[in-house]
């Protein structure tokens, strides 16, 4: 079993209710273990700064999958909620978006994917639920925790619960 470290996203729709769906299709489709579920963030949007704040999580699960198995069920779950990634425009509205961060301690640099996620340790919409589960697991020589510090978090806020 692998220990994989996921980010959600989204800002189109009921995205924390989207969340909670697509974490038990994760556990499903992925054979997985939910190990830590971060609480939710509200964060600025990144990129394409025109449009609305966006809400953001992480997840760690245990999976028999193999990475690019696991990428490919990720990219299987956002499509069952409307996401196409041919179609939108880059860092643009999404319902969810499922980004593979980590492996385990795999490294991998092919066309399709990237591991640990190239730009982890630029945003911190992904460090603060992330160093919430994770803070001191150690991605490509950087811990959460360690890496949030260095980056401005102005505009990020933990929501509360919702049970």
């Amino acid at each position: 079993m692998a220990e994989a470290l996921i980010a959600l996203g989204g800002n189109v729709g009921d995205v924390r209710a989207t969340f909670e769906k697509a974490i038990v299709r994760i556990c499903g489709m992925a054979q997985a273990a939910l190990l830590a579920r971060s609480s939710d963030y509200a964060t600025p949007p990144w990129g394409d700064e025109q449009q609305a704040r966006f809400v953001n999580a992480c997840v760690a699960i245990e999976t028999d999958l193999d990475p690019h198995a696991l990428l490919f069920t990720l990219h299987r779950i956002e499509r069952a909620f409307g996401r196409d990634r041919a179609s939108e425009r880059r860092w643009g509205p999404r319902t969810l978006d499922l980004d593979l961060i980590a492996y385990d301690d795999l490294r991998i640099d092919t066309p399709g994917l990237t591991l640990p996620h190239p730009r982890l340790f630029e945003r911190a919409f992904v460090l603060a639920p992330l160093a919430e589960i994770a803070p001191d697991r150690e991605i490509a020589g950087q811990m959460p925790r360690q890496a949030l510090a260095r980056l401005s978090t102005v505009g990020i806020e933990r929501l509360p619960d919702l049970h």
